[in-house]
């Protein structure tokens, strides 16, 4: 048996609101007709009166009368059985006008009124259930963690427009929050990943490393290249280590209040080489942001050798690094943008640039833009990317201002944890 959906509930319900009170009113209706009628044609009174105008008629012919008087009493007794004729008549009329007057309005009621009823419940039905049924369905998306139509498919009353507005900002709200749930677990699961290679990589290099040592300094001259060779890729797998390392922990430490102005001009200079052209903006009043600064400043030397990388790249090409106030959040906070000029990105590097273990540079590790990312987010900030093949690529980091709650009672954890130490 199909199931009796809400949407005809609802057109039964509006229609009975409709019909109901037009059912009692025509049976009221019937009722007090029935009652007028049978007063109106009552004939009872009618033939009472016959019968005893019939007797008295009688009595007069028994007397002495003249021909005008008995031609008045012969004209009165034919006014006296018309009348009773009459009277019989009405009253069968009015005995059966009761039943078709109650048809009539039977007709009327379920036909104009039902009709019209049913148009309206039809009507009103509709713009209640779709809408409800849509924002059913859209609640079944949410779960499913499905998008949203972009568009509604009905209308309805404003109110739903409004409900829709909210479910879809919530919709986004929770999509952002799985994303970065997920997220969360990814960056978990590879810095677990990354502190046991760095783990496995360290335990090994000592040895290797004290015994390069001994070779350079024992090892004959025909070994002499072999030995550098062993040297260099051994330096290659301390750094390999050490960035495992960093990208398998987040920042240590207090916050503290950061100058990035200061932390940007001290960057560039010690950074970028001769011969590549560098420039530093900084607006007037920026204020100092809460962040890890030694962190910071090793994710701001990275972005900065990778801009460095790019003019080298393009053979020709320049520096900017602008410092300037933004909004983050709801928040104050700071941006610093590092804009270079070489070859720029193209879209399918750009989107992965932040991605760990994704690399497009010789001997790279692909963890360098990830570090960075990690340490800005730590800091309650946020990381942008923007690239124009043979224009230039943009870096932006943007770092609150203020310190968040939850900083505040880390610093002060901190500070309580050094007074009992």
């Amino acid at each position: 048996m199909k199931r009796f959906g809400f949407r005809n509930r609802l057109f039964v319900i509006l229609l009975s609101f409709a019909l109901v009170p037009s059912a009692v009113l025509a049976i009221g209706w019937f009722a007090t007709s029935q009652y007028a009628f049978s007063l109106v044609g009552a004939t009872a009174a009618w033939d009472s009166t016959a019968a005893t105008g019939a007797r008295a008629i009688q009595a007069m012919r028994a007397a002495p009368l003249t021909d005008a008087q008995r031609r008045a009493i012969d004209a009165h007794e034919r006014r006296l059985h018309e009348s009773l004729v009459q009277s019989k008549r009405a009253g069968f009329v009015f005995q059966r006008a009761v039943y078709v007057a109650a048809a009539v309005i039977l007709v009327f009621a379920l036909g104009v009124v039902g009709l019209g009823a049913s148009r309206v419940a039809g009507h009103l039905s509709r713009q209640l259930s779709r809408p409800l049924l849509e924002i059913v369905g859209w609640t079944e998306r949410i779960g499913r963690g499905e998008p949203l139509p972009a568009a509604s498919s009905t209308r309805g009353a404003p109110e739903f427009e409004v409900l829709r507005t909210r479910m879809r900002t919530m919709a986004d709200e929770l999509g952002l929050a799985r994303a970065r749930a997920l997220e969360a677990e990814r960056a978990s699961a590879l810095r677990d990943a990354a502190r046991q290679a760095a783990h496995e990589l360290k335990n090994p290099l000592t040895p290797i490393r004290f015994a390069v040592a001994r070779l350079l300094r024992d090892a004959p001259p025909e070994l002499g290249e072999t030995v550098e060779v062993l040297a260099t890729e051994t330096a290659r797998l301390e750094t390999l280590a050490r960035n495992f390392s960093q990208f398998g922990k987040l920042p240590e430490g207090p916050r503290a209040p950061v100058d990035l102005a200061e932390m940007a001009g001290y960057t560039v200079r010690a950074s970028v080489p001769e011969g590549i052209p560098f420039a530093v903006e900084v607006d007037a009043d920026v204020p100092m942001v809460w962040a890890h600064h030694d962190a910071l400043q090793r994710a701001l030397s990275n972005v900065v050798l990778n801009a460095v990388d790019a003019c080298r790249e393009a053979h020709r090409g320049s520096i900017t690094v602008r410092v300037r106030r933004a909004a983050h959040g709801g928040r104050d906070a700071v941006a610093l943008e590092v804009h270079d000029t070489g070859p720029g990105l193209p879209p399918d590097r750009l989107a992965r640039m932040w991605e760990p273990y994704v690399t497009y540079k010789a001997g790279g590790t692909g963890l360098g833009m990830a570090i960075a990312r990690q340490t800005v987010l730590a800091d309650d900030g946020a990381v942008f990317a923007e690239s124009t093949p043979g224009a230039g690529t943009t870096i932006r980091f943007v770092i609150p201002v203020g310190a968040s709650n939850s900083t505040i009672t880390e610093h002060d954890d901190a500070e309580t944890a050094g007074d009992e130490g």
